[in-house]
């Protein structure tokens, strides 16, 4: 049976998890669901309707897992919660500091509506999350460290766009270079927030708007650039479009441990991830999720659920028998 999928919102994301669906046999693309005029959107999957997001409940027997797309800043927390009292959704809310919060509003709705939600998947939250929790279950006595980029963040760049005044924006999250390798040397080294990276955004304003009121606006916004050293460069819409259109990011999780009766052997757990597009890839992760979201589903399970309790044979299209033989 193939699983029919529906996208809500057609920005970077949404495009990705159209293009990641194409490349698997068991998944196929049911709708794309937009804010937007629907006869404005170009889909590159022939046959397949832009619908607005006015006739979402139409669409519940029709969709098997609603992938979700829009950001985390405004969209998910409100969103997700709405849509899983329709559809199975998958998210990728990014808000570290907000996820307990955002996992118990979609997981009463989902549980209450009888649907199955999968929260916070993508690569960070989501693979570099699971890093996390391999690291600190084999190195117990151990530190775990996370750094992000070079390269684009699309959650903080989205969070930017949204402040009046602002016309477009690209956020570069970069590690301290010093930092990191002291951590690949094993040192274990006590880290503030600020010590492990820098942020530098580029922002195009609108016409008129003060450039004081948006820098202050970003370097003082909560859970998002207050705890960093953040440089605001304000460049025009040429520049931007010349030197600021890629999206690539990438980053490392770290857990640098020990064992030994005296902890003499040190060692150091790493996970990296280099990518030349953060939404195709995130987006892929999105897909994989879908897949474990039908079947948990089928299996009866309901409420909310992260990528820490979904097997990893959920993910594969393949059974168990194949991955057994081919993988393990």
């Amino acid at each position: 049976m193939t699983i029919r999928v529906g996208i809500l919102g057609y920005g970077n994301l949404g495009r990705g998890v159209e293009l990641a669906l194409q490349k698997v046999d068991d998944l196929a693309l049911a709708a794309v669901f937009t804010r937007r005029d629907p006869s404005t959107l170009q889909l590159a999957t022939s046959g397949v309707p832009a619908v607005s997001v006015n006739d979402l409940e139409a669409w519940k027997e029709k969709i098997d897992v609603l992938i979700l797309c829009g950001g985390s800043a405004t969209d998910l927390p409100v969103q997700t919660p709405e849509m899983a009292k329709l559809f199975n959704v998958i998210d990728s809310f990014d808000t570290h500091a907000r996820i307990p919060e955002h996992f118990a509003a979609v997981d009463k709705a989902a549980k209450e509506s009888g649907h199955l939600g999968i929260i916070s998947v993508g690569w960070d939250p989501g693979l570099f999350s699971l890093a996390r929790l391999y690291g600190n279950a084999i190195l117990p006595d151990g530190k775990d460290y996370t750094f992000w980029g070079k390269g684009v963040s699309q959650g903080h760049s989205d969070a930017i766009r949204r402040i009046p005044g602002v016309k477009n924006a690209k956020q570069y999250t970069v590690p301290v270079e010093k930092a990191l390798e002291a951590v690949r040397s094993g040192a274990q080294p006590e880290l503030t927030t600020r010590e492990k990276h820098t942020r530098e955004c580029y922002v195009v304003l609108e016409p008129g708007a003060d450039p004081k009121a948006v820098e202050k606006a970003i370097v003082t916004m909560p859970n998002y650039f207050d705890e960093y050293d953040t440089t605001v460069h304000f460049i025009d819409e040429e520049e931007f479009k010349k030197n600021h259109s890629g999206l690539a990011h990438g980053g490392f999780v770290l857990r640098s441990g020990v064992t030994g009766a005296d902890g003499e052997h040190k060692h150091v757990f790493e996970f990296n991830l280099k990518l030349d597009s953060n939404p195709e890839f995130t987006s892929s992760v999105l897909v994989a999720y879908a897949r474990a979201a039908y079947r948990l589903h089928q299996e009866g399970q309901t409420g909310c659920k992260t990528v820490f309790d979904v097997a990893p044979a959920y993910l594969a299209p393949q059974d168990g028998e194949y991955l057994r033989s081919h993988m393990l």
